[in-house]
């Protein structure tokens, strides 16, 4: 259940306030995970199941930092929030940036996004799961940027309905493939392509997507690049490293198309398209 309490009302105090202080401090170095974990283990039972206020990466966040692991690093450790990756997204940022967030959890890139490009962005945040997108609206509703449009789809090779299967473990590994041991539960979404999305909303130009769905991303862009004109080939991807589970061989089809392997990082790939 989402809470209903004006921003605020959770700011951290006292122990678990002095947490959060100590783990944004931290590297990535074994020790400090090693570290981060007890600490993270101490501030979550003394939020006692309250979310979290904050100010983070530049924006107002609700946190809920218990059954979804984006929240919970974006809570203790922003330092270390996909930190490569939002470096090469802002250093494309320009006038009337266009960016799509497939997958848009509780709206981190979409939020970061909108924090430095400005009030001539357009930005899209796909997110299917319902009470995840009850957070992702109320976050875009605390900052004041209005570029945000937030969608309640999931994006597929056709348009339709389609099942979800919610990890309750950790929301942000939902899927529309089954997820675990297949005991998930699940919910009809409905269902776009990216292609039909993009028209939908008039766009002309894509600078960027950002792809996080879980095993599902070549379902996605198969089709997209199959159909879509090559003026609407997004200059920049961001796609969660999915290669044990895609069907497709992404990366292939990808370089047919004209991207480039800018960086790999742990969870992600990302690629750049050269300007024809």
């Amino acid at each position: 259940m989402n809470d209903p309490q004006p921003f605020g009302a959770h700011t951290p105090v006292g122990l678990s306030r002095w947490v959060i202080e100590r783990t944004r401090s931290l590297s990535d170095g074994w020790a400090a995970r090693r570290l981060l974990h007890a600490l993270r283990r101490i501030a979550i039972r003394t939020l006692n199941g309250a979310p979290a206020d904050v100010e983070v990466l530049g924006v107002r966040m609700r946190l809920y930092p218990y059954n979804n692991i984006c929240e919970k690093r974006v809570l203790f450790t922003p330092q270390l929030f996909d930190p490569a990756e939002l470096e090469i997204l802002s250093s494309r940022i320009r006038d009337g940036f266009t960016f799509v967030d497939v997958g848009a959890n509780i709206g981190v890139y979409s939020l970061y996004v909108a924090a430095v490009a400005g009030p001539t962005a357009r930005i899209l945040a796909i997110e299917p799961q319902p009470d995840i997108f009850d957070r992702l609206t109320y976050n875009i509703g605390l900052n004041p940027f209005g570029t945000i449009k937030a969608i309640a789809c999931a994006l597929a090779d056709k348009a339709g309905e389609l099942t979800l299967f919610v990890d309750p473990r950790n929301r942000g590994e939902s899927s529309v493939k089954i997820v675990g041991s297949g005991q998930a539960p699940a919910v009809k979404v409905p269902a776009i392509t990216l292609l039909e999305l993009l028209g939908q909303e008039n766009f002309r130009v894509v600078d960027a997507v950002k792809l996080d769905v879980e095993g599902a991303e070549d379902l996605i862009l198969d089709p997209f690049f199959r159909d879509a004109p090559e003026s609407l080939f997004p200059r920049l991807l961001i796609i969660e490293d999915g290669r044990s589970q895609w069907q497709t061989d992404l990366p292939a089809l990808l370089e047919k198309r004209g991207y480039r392997l800018l960086e790999q990082t742990r969870l992600n790939l990302v690629y750049e398209r050269q300007a024809s």
